[in-house]
């Protein structure tokens, strides 16, 4: 497969840091009762760790500049944000990951870069073989809080939120282990699931937003419905002979420049939410993922 080595790179370089803040914000919802359930969730966290490190000390040079620039790997507060959180949670988070993914440069990205082939498949083969129990893990904890037999500060909604994420980056992983085209879905299909992403995340804003926070619960409520109307516009017409495309990429821009501020704001004790300052972190990375998405699909 041609760029086998970047795409591979570059969707560990972007889902291990998603699946790895899953893990923490998940530890930091479970009760202190539930000793084994945060002890599982900590070891699937320090395992993309892992898987993160094995990634960084082979994507030097192996990574488009449009993913390094795209903002959805770090931005200007993961760090800081990373620290807050550590700090508030009592979690541990290894923030040289951050710091050493600060550093990459993308160099001269190789078409086929023969002798990384093994080691990257058999680094795929692992985060698969993670993902699926990983996702195991999620579809337990969302069994046990809709029968009653767990309680934890997420919302059941969220637990679903990440498991679709989950199983996206397993596919993702599938697709380039039996070497097939990195389109693991048609385009539209792609803008379909994180138009879904982006509502849910601002439903889980609005919720999380202290009640004194008016203006920007209806900030966030606004953005919900204008991805819901995307959604069903799509639904109704095809997409491309509407330029839903572009009024995607727009919506996008807003959305990341509010989540953005949020973070601002949250970091810098602005803002009054139960909002831990990586979740706002991660929502803005993946809205930055996001834009690169839908800035490719409309160059090509």
């Amino acid at each position: 497969m041609k760029d086998y080595v970047s795409l591979s790179v570059e969707t560990h370089l972007f889902f291990a840091r998603i699946m790895k803040e899953h893990s923490l914000f998940l530890e930091a919802g479970f009760p202190c009762c539930e000793k084994e359930l945060i002890e599982e969730a900590s070891r699937f966290r320090q395992k993309f760790e892992e898987l993160l490190w094995d990634i960084l000390n082979i994507a030097r040079g192996n990574l488009h500049e449009s993913v390094l620039n795209s903002g959805e790997l770090v931005t200007e507060f993961t760090l800081p944000a990373e620290k807050r959180t550590s700090s508030l949670s009592g979690i541990p988070i290894d923030s040289r990951i951050t710091e050493k993914t600060l550093q990459l440069d993308c160099g001269f990205v190789q078409a086929e870069n023969r002798p990384l082939l093994q080691p990257i498949r058999r680094i795929n083969e692992r985060a698969y073989m993670l993902l699926r129990e990983l996702i195991c893990f999620k579809e337990r904890i969302l069994s046990m809080i809709k029968s009653g037999r767990l309680f934890t500060a997420n919302y059941p909604l969220l637990i679903e939120h990440i498991i679709r994420e989950a199983r996206l980056y397993r596919d993702i992983v599938e697709h380039l282990l039996t070497n097939r085209n990195i389109c693991y879905r048609s385009f539209y299909e792609t803008e379909e699931f994180w138009n879904q992403i982006m509502m849910e995340h601002a439903w889980f804003i609005r919720g999380l937003l202290d009640p004194s926070e008016a203006k920007l619960i209806e900030t966030a409520d606004d953005f919900s419905k204008d991805y819901e109307r995307l959604l069903q516009t799509a639904c109704r017409q095809d997409s491309r002979a509407n330029s839903m495309t572009e009024r995607t990429l727009a919506e996008t821009i807003k959305y990341r420049d509010f989540k953005a501020a949020g973070t601002d704001g949250i970091l810098n004790g602005k803002i009054s939410s139960i909002i831990l300052p990586l979740l706002a972190d991660h929502v803005l990375r993946e809205a930055n993922h996001y834009i690169r998405i839908l800035e490719t699909g409309r160059t090509q």
